[in-house]
This record gives C-alpha cells, structure tokens and sequence, in this order.
C-alpha cells in the first residue's frame, strides 16, 4: 500500500510516499482500506513544529472494512465506515478502533462522509452546547471552514431567525452566502453588525473576544478552536453574556449514544437535502498542495485526499 511519511524537519521534502505493507489488525481492531483521508488545520501545525515521527498523525477517513480482529462485533468485511483514526491516517489501509467508527450510509458519497463524520458532528454539537432554540440569531466565525460551513447550513436549516458567516476575506463571501448566511462580515470590520444570540468560535485567538463583544444580552459564545484566546471577564457581567467551552472528544467519550444520535440525525438531514457538505479533493500524492491550501486559508469547506 502507499502511505505518506513526514519529515517536518525536511525543508526540500517534507512529504514522501512510501511502499509499505498493510498493517495487521490485532485484538479489538479494525482494518480499513480508505478511500478518502481529511487534511486539516492540526496537520499543517504539526508539520510546522514537529520532528519526525513514527507512527505518523491520525485523523478523519472513510473506507470499507478489509479484515477484523479478534473480538470485534457489529462489523463485517466490506461495511462502508467513516470515523477518526488515532495514527497513520494518510495510507491506502488504516487500523481503527471500532468506538470511533460508524456506518456510512449507502448512497452517501465517501468525500460527503468524510465531510459530515467530524465537521458536521462539531458544527451540530457546537449548537447544542450553545443551547440555540428556533428563533435564535446567530453568528458563525471561520464560516467557510469545514466544519464552519456546515454550522451555517445547520443554524439556517433548524431554524435561526439570522445567520451570519465571518469569514477573513472577500473572496468568500459567495460561498457562505450559498451555505444560507443572511450577512457576511469580515475579521477586520470595526463592528460585526446587530447583536446575536450566539456565536459559534472556530478560530481563537482575537476573535474570542470580538465574539463576546458582537454577544446579546444573555449572549453565549461556544469556543471550540485550538487557537486559544483571553476573554475580558468584566465584557461578560453587565450583559450577563456567557463563554462555553467545548471539545467533540469528551462526548465522544463519555456520551457514545449521544454522538451515535446526532450522527444519525446528519445522516438524515443529509438525506432529505438540507445539509451540502462542501469539500475540494486532492489525490494523495498532492498532498503538499493540500497542506498549502489550508496553511493559506484558501479553502472553501473540508480539504481531502482520495487514496484509492
């Protein structure tokens, strides 16, 4: 099979496909020959900080179950799965976990899948956590992200009064407008608009704070990047707005019948035409031009690398 090494360290060449053997799947351990594998945002810091390393990073993909190991249930050679693997993502054969996994659907492409399994969990799960309810305005940072664009699509398909996409440029706003945002606003604008109910934060950093301050009364703010950020906590009392932490893994967990749940609830608004995942596909061996794409912030919805 072909898999990719990185060699962060290595300027000239700091992706290299190999020739190596499947791995063999032990106890409690799926094999998958993947179709489709996520570049995201962890990978380029990864790259960019790192040292070389083996195993190499995990991530997002979506394949068919090749071989079980021993003591696996609920699966068969063939099922079509989607899920997060921990390492060696970026390979034409992956070993998974089985809690990590789930089954894709059969008339749902493998790129939407891969689009949905994560982006879309993140995006619907952010909204929970942010208690939104029908009627709610709500405002979306890195809305043309991959999990940002689906935010919107799910913010204006269950029921907000008002989207709107903060994006960091116009070149943008076209597709977030398509993804059902009413408004389009820019980082560097002085005033984001009309306040909102809720702010859905995929970037961090300054922007956590330019969010509370764009909050309501009884505002909240759900922050679900890596970036960091500091909030003023004297923005937050006369208002009495609120920020909320949230990470997918602690459900994911913790609350495994909650995360089965709001997957089959993506899957069906999928179904019915109400969510459009958005992707731009690579083949693996262009995988430095992927890296570039999302190190630029070019993308409009999920980067991928087909394997097959």
């Amino acid at each position: 099979m072909r898999k990719i090494r990185f060699r962060p360290q290595d300027t000239a060449e700091p992706f290299r496909i190999d020739e190596v053997a499947d791995p063999v799947p032990g106890p409690g351990q799926l094999l998958v020959t993947t179709e489709v594998v996520g570049v995201s945002l962890g990978l380029v810091r990864t790259l960019r900080t790192g040292t070389a390393a083996t195993p190499g990073p995990g991530g997002e993909m979506v394949g068919r179950v090749a071989a079980l190991g021993a003591g696996v249930e609920g699966f068969q050679v063939g099922d079509r799965v989607a899920g997060v693997v921990f390492e060696d993502v970026y390979a034409q054969s992956v070993l998974a976990v089985p809690a990590m996994v789930t089954a894709v659907p059969p008339r749902v492409t493998s790129a939407d899948a891969l689009v949905l399994v994560r982006g879309g969990l993140v995006a619907l799960s952010a909204l929970r956590a942010g208690r939104f309810e029908k009627g709610d305005s709500v405002l979306v940072t890195a809305a043309a992200s991959g999990a940002g664009h689906l935010a919107v699509q799910l913010a204006r398909t269950l029921g907000a009064s008002r989207v709107v996409a903060a994006v960091g440029s116009a070149d943008k706003a076209e597709f977030v407008r398509g993804c059902g945002a009413d408004e389009v606003v820019f980082y560097a604008q002085d005033s984001w608009g009309d306040p909102v109910d809720l702010v859905l934060d995929g970037v961090g950093g300054d922007l956590v704070q330019r969010g509370v301050d764009a909050l309501s009364s009884h505002g909240r703010l759900v922050a679900f990047s890596a970036g960091g950020g500091t909030v003023d906590v004297g923005s937050l009392l006369g208002d009495l707005k609120s920020v909320i932490g949230f990470s997918i893994g602690l459900i994911s967990r913790r609350e495994p019948e909650l995360i089965e749940q709001r997957r089959a609830e993506l899957w069906d608004l999928h179904g019915a035409g109400r969510l459009r995942p958005a992707h731009e596909a690579l083949p693996l061996d262009q995988v430095g031009k992927a890296v570039e794409l999302i190190e630029s912030r070019g993308n409009l919805g999920r980067v991928l690398l087909h394997t097959t």
